[in-house]
């Protein structure tokens, strides 16, 4: 339930068959009804009853929170409504719960669409639910004559108690429409349940005719169901304001000892991490142009670890994460190395021997031999598929598979990264050099 319901209209009781709301304060000052679906509660009332004086006494009763606790069932709601000179009067509202045939077609009409299972899940009665009951010929909002009133006042139509008791009544269904589908025979728990177990008998069909073309089945909600909720939805929230740093993680470091099995410095270091990538990501989201940039990949299990690492953890978390990559530390701060200079593109040049096509492989050639002037030009040796050694200086330039040149050092026997990539050759080489000057 949102915060109003939690504060003044939360369930004293709450199960299948019934729900019991505590007495709701004065109503001063407000309308009954704000949501679209309450709004037709109180008009099945108001055109339901025969004495408009009834109606209006009924409705000063509410305001001046004459009505006591609510009581929701199937097929009836029932309140002790109090009269200005104390008398109480116990008040009932019939309405005609569903048949089981009914809320079968009901709960089909709710699966066909993942926005009317989201919105009922966000306590929001989804208008072409609605609609497409209506439709089936199921009627899952009140009528004129369905508000069927019975009272200890023995008035025969609606008198201000039952009157007060449907106005109190709107306030619960605009926090809460599961309020008014108990009253048409199914409490929460169970119709939740229900529709979880038609969802997934629906869905694995779908999925078994996925896997046999490779193609990922994408849900959504229909532009015109979104556009006939536009009047009932809430705003949307302002756009987030960067903050100037990442959020700083809590100190795991107390008195009491750890779990076994859990790491404090471990966790913290992951929440620091979290708190940083979300800061970026939120600073790229809000750049300007962010929405024509592509999307970065996914990054592997083996990936996330060199990233990790890169982020220059403790010693005992880099053991770790050496080894749950399959890496010796010394693999593993070479391919920190390289992540620090190109992300997940230096790594796999690092570690991926790759061999280019034929167009692919006569274009690095030319670009070798167009990239310096005659006079400049090293001599370069092949070294593989697509790495070429500098003659005569511990220098190499290897071809990743995006174009893009990289410049490798040996050092104590062995090529490690030596800077960042560039679509010339001659300039990455050139960065190379720099870095060892």
């Amino acid at each position: 339930m949102s915060a109003y319901a939690s504060e003044y209209g939360h369930d004293t009781t709450h199960d299948d068959d019934e729900r019991t709301f505590a007495a709701l304060p004065p109503a001063r000052g407000s309308a009954f009804a704000r949501t679209w679906w309450g709004q037709a509660w109180l008009k099945a009332l108001e055109d339901t009853a025969l004495d408009g004086e009834q109606l209006k006494k009924g409705r000063r009763h509410a305001r001046q929170g004459a009505v006591g606790a609510v009581s929701v069932r199937p097929g009836r709601i029932t309140a002790v409504v109090k009269d200005p000179d104390g008398s109480s009067y116990r008040s009932d509202v019939l309405l005609q719960e569903l048949s089981e045939n009914e809320w079968d077609r009901l709960l089909d009409l709710a699966v066909e669409s993942a926005g009317h299972i989201a919105a009922l899940l966000d306590h929001e009665m989804p208008p072409h639910l609605v609609e497409d009951a209506a439709a089936a010929g199921l009627e899952l909002l009140p009528g004129i004559g369905d508000l069927d009133p019975e009272c200890g006042c023995e008035a025969w139509d609606h008198c201000p108690h039952t009157a007060a008791l449907c106005y109190q009544v709107a306030r619960l269904l605009d926090e809460d429409p599961f309020v008014l589908l108990l009253m048409r025979g199914r409490g929460e728990r169970a119709l939740l349940d229900e529709l979880q177990e038609r969802s997934a008998a629906r869905a694995a069909p779908d999925a078994a005719a996925d896997s046999g073309t490779g193609e990922a089945r994408v849900e959504g909600v229909p532009a015109e169901e979104a556009f006939a909720a536009r009047d009932i939805l809430p705003a949307l929230p302002a756009v987030p304001v960067l903050p100037a740093a990442p959020g700083e993680p809590p100190s795991l470091d107390t008195e009491t000892d750890p779990a076994p099995g859990l790491d404090p410095a471990a966790l913290e270091f992951l929440a620091a991490d979290a708190a940083a990538r979300a800061h970026r990501l939120l600073a790229e989201a809000l750049a300007s142009g962010h929405e024509r940039a592509w999307a970065e990949p996914s990054l592997t299990v083996g990936q996330d670890a060199v990233r990790l690492a890169a982020g220059s953890p403790p010693s005992g978390i880099a053991s770790r994460l050496a080894t749950g990559s399959g890496r010796r530390a010394a693999e593993l701060d070479l391919a920190t190395r390289a992540w620090r200079f190109g992300g997940a593109a230096a790594l796999s040049v690092l570690e991926t021997e790759w061999t280019p096509g034929p167009e692919a492989l006569a274009r690095a050639k030319a670009q070798l031999t167009e990239a310096w002037e005659d006079a400049d030009r090293p001599v370069l040796r092949p070294a593989g598929a697509a790495r070429w050694t500098v003659v005569g200086a511990e220098a190499q330039l290897r071809l990743g598979e995006d174009g893009r040149w990289w410049p490798y050092r040996k050092e104590r026997g062995h090529w490690v990264p030596a800077g960042p990539a560039d679509q010339d050759p001659a300039a990455a080489l050139a960065g190379l050099s720099a870095g060892e000057g």
